[in-house]
């Protein structure tokens, strides 16, 4: 370990750090239960720092852990020994192709740094985590979804080409500036999704949309959220090409509220849909009409307000956008982002709550109703410390055992990392698992990229 730490410092001009002089921050994720343990701590300068890092580690077989803005919510970012190469410093929007259509970053750059860059060019990245502050790589990396998920698809359908560097510090070019691409394996978007196990992501050009002319959302309120998520497929029927569409408590929101000092409309609801149209103005507006026509004239919902007003708009997505910040303020958590098929949203919310008065466990929902991602937050509140581990083990045990039952998985967009693996490896199929664990071989024969994250090991 010697030598590594004496070659990393000769070789690398960006940041080195070692042991415990390595900040606790870098540690972790953003969650913040559990802290991991490193012997360096390596912002890279350049794309040269990232080869040179990653060779000093593949001759020593030494673990590399990739970081970027930190903001995973799975435990990716916490080591167990060995590197943290931390690329949040190669931040730079690279270049704006708009014949192609195409914007090409380094993957340190913020998400709400390209929303504004294309929009003021008058195009649209289309993809739209809740979480602005997360990288571009990261991004990539978890094949982050969701609001706009719906009616546009996640983030690995807008990654058009990507240069990744491999764990012997080679750089492999994947992808094309084509729409199309049927020229051997799509290994681009194997990456997407991969979680830093196959390799460090340098560069990526992004596909990009004509910005639509127009986008209304509207607020649907409801006595309870079951009869909220029973009307998101009469919305689908209805032929309204949703954008978005958002489920959320009230008792979340209340989270949101006290975080943030601020008043989301409509108080006296149990629970509520947040519907985007967008397209030209005219018939956005027909759209809206038809929805309002839909849901309140039909009974669905007893109230809705169009959020034509920018200063209520901003203030409905700026609480949204905070609910995981507002849950953590709130005291010790664990985050979940199951998806199951469109018909059975209904059926794992009810089990939520059942499956909450079964173990007297807190457990919050809300998430994409429009796609099945299901968002839920476990509270520790006033359970033993001491008991809580096993506490919520059980309670996810249960949850995820739920999740494979009705059909579906047990991440949509967070990803696997540490924190799922346990329940990742009960409910998925060998065969599957080896076939995975050959890909990863194949990118990384000695185990050494995440090592420890999802089905790695």
């Amino acid at each position: 370990m010697r030598e590594l730490k004496e070659e990393l410092k000769d070789t690398v001009k960006g940041l080195v750090v070692f042991d415990n002089d390595i900040e606790q921050q870098y540690l972790t994720d953003f969650v913040g239960s559990r802290i991991g343990y490193a012997q360096a701590y390596v912002r890279v300068a350049d794309e040269e720092d990232i080869q040179n890092t990653l060779k000093i580690a593949y001759a020593h077989k030494t673990p590399v852990v990739i970081r970027g803005a930190g903001t995973n919510l799975v435990g990716s970012t916490i080591p167990e020994g060995g590197i943290v190469l931390d690329v949040s410093l190669l931040n730079k929007i690279l270049e704006l192709d708009e014949e192609n259509l195409t914007l090409t970053v380094e993957p340190g750059v913020k998400l709400r740094e390209i929303y504004e860059f294309v929009e003021a060019k008058g195009y649209m990245y289309a993809p739209d985590p809740a979480e602005k502050e997360a990288s571009i790589g990261g991004n990539v990396a978890t094949n982050a979804g969701g609001m706009r998920a719906v009616k546009y698809g996640v983030t690995r359908d807008f990654v058009q080409e990507l240069d990744l560097i491999k764990i012997n510090g080679e750089k492999v070019h994947l992808g094309a500036n084509t729409r199309k691409n049927a020229t051997g394996l799509s290994l681009h978007k194997l990456v997407a999704g991969s979680e830093g196990t196959l390799g460090v992501i340098s560069k990526i050009v992004l596909k990009l949309l004509p910005k639509p002319e127009f986008t209304l959302s509207s607020i649907l309120a409801f006595h309870s959220l079951a009869d909220g998520i029973k009307t998101v497929n009469q919305i689908f029927a209805a032929n309204l090409d949703p954008t978005a569409i958002e489920f959320v408590e009230k008792k979340v929101i209340a989270l949101g509220e006290q975080f943030l000092h601020q008043e989301f409309p409509i108080p006296e609801a149990a629970a509520y849909l947040i519907v985007t149209l967008d397209g030209d103005k005219k018939t956005v507006y027909e759209r809206q009409k038809s929805l309002e026509d839909l849901t309140i004239n039909h009974g669905l919902a007893f109230a809705s307000l169009s959020l034509e007003d920018k200063e209520v708009a901003s203030k409905v997505w700026t609480i949204r956008g905070a609910l995981a910040r507002a849950v953590k303020a709130s005291g010790i958590w664990e985050p979940v982002d199951t998806v199951v098929p469109l018909n059975k949203i209904a059926d794992f919310v009810e089990y939520i709550d059942v499956l909450s008065q079964e173990t007297s466990v807190r457990i919050i929902a809300f998430g994409h109703a429009g796609d099945g991602n299901v968002h839920l937050c476990v509270l520790k509140d006033d359970i033993d410390i001491e008991k809580w581990p096993e506490v919520l083990r059980e309670v996810l045990h249960k949850l995820y055992k739920k999740v494979y039952e009705l059909g579906g998985l047990l991440s949509a967009e967070h990803g696997i990392g540490k924190s799922k693996r346990e329940f990742f490896l009960e409910n998925t199929c060998p065969l599957e698992r080896d076939l995975m664990l050959g890909v990863k071989k194949a990118f990384d024969e000695f185990n050494l990229l995440n090592p420890h994250d999802g089905y790695a090991l």
